[in-house]
């Protein structure tokens, strides 16, 4: 039967320390003069319905060092659901390559591809969560302290994708999760359910809290993240949420009131000036483009795993 990379939610502790002890071992094998051919002969569909940079060149790259090769589908060319129906372009490309990716607006597009799929279907981004980015994010955090079961992780502005993600990762790694968003931009109530769920399930200690106030929720913590206020596709939307999101920026006063060694991440891209500052973006406590460098990494973890022999 094959697997899908769907979300987060779908993998147990052992599965995803597995990925990052493998997304490790790939990344130091690179280092040291490049990655055996795993993928030879195998081919991966690239499909976008948004644009992308770190996706784009993470998957095409990983899938070149890895002796495999990326088919980039345009949202023009394959018109998903529009042109054509998504069980007809999973059924057509299950045909012609080992495995697809897709990074689509609404997630029931993804969910419907590894539906009618016969090969591995890899969500690159939806607007229910981003798995990708977050197995980059455990790899990150692992690289840079350590460790992951107790680390202490602040979010800070829109509950969105990125935010349902980051509950998975905790909730699986035992990692103490606060969320800070304004009212009415809180995460999905049944995903913050769900990832308690999890955390119980597995009994890995983790803690997720959400609440309105940005400087308890990154008092003390380790490592700060955020992301855009206004995601692709919410741009009617952008007006508004320039108003409410100004007091949930990350910049040096937010920073001061957190560890005094913590460290600051965001998915990327940023628009700087919002919610983040330069002079936190660019400034030492920034770990944003070695996080951006490990979405390589990561993905070919998951590649990996997903369509070797």
């Amino acid at each position: 039967m094959k697997d899908n990379w769907l979300s987060l939610e779908t993998q147990t502790p052992d599965s995803l320390n597995a990925l990052l002890d493998l997304a490790e071992s790939l990344k130091a094998q690179l280092q040291a003069g490049g990655n055996e051919p795993l993928l030879r002969g195998k081919a991966l569909a690239m499909l976008f319905m948004k644009p992308s940079l770190r996706t784009r060149v993470s998957f095409e790259m990983g899938m070149e060092q890895l002796g495999g090769h990326a088919l980039y589908l345009s949202p023009d060319e394959v018109g998903l659901g529009k042109r054509e129906s998504v069980a007809d372009v999973a059924r057509v490309l299950s045909r012609f390559v080992d495995g697809i990716m897709a990074r689509v607006f609404a997630h029931d597009d993804v969910v419907e591809l590894a539906k009618w799929a016969s090969i591995p279907v890899i969500n690159g981004l939806s607007d229910y969560n981003h798995p990708c980015q977050g197995l980059t994010d455990l790899l990150t955090i692992r690289e840079k302290l350590g460790y992951l079961k107790g680390v202490s992780l602040a979010y800070v502005g829109d509950g969105n994708n990125m935010t349902h993600t980051l509950m998975y990762a905790a909730a699986l790694t035992g990692m103490r999760l606060t969320i800070a968003t304004p009212p009415c931009y809180e995460p999905l109530q049944n995903v913050v359910a769900r990832a308690l769920e999890l955390a119980k399930q597995y009994d890995t200690g983790a803690t997720i809290t959400v609440t309105r106030d940005c400087t308890a929720a990154v008092y003390g913590a380790q490592v700060l993240y955020t992301d855009t206020w206004t995601s692709m596709g919410q741009e009617e939307e952008e007006e508004e949420r320039l108003k409410v999101f100004p007091p949930y920026q990350i910049n040096a006063e937010l920073l001061s009131k957190a560890a005094p060694d913590a460290k600051v991440m965001h998915c990327l891209p940023a628009h700087r000036g919002q919610e983040i500052t330069d002079e936190i973006a660019d400034g030492a406590d920034s770990w944003l483009f070695d996080q951006a460098e490990n979405r390589l990494h990561a993905q070919k973890a998951i590649l990996v795993t997903l369509l070797k022999d």
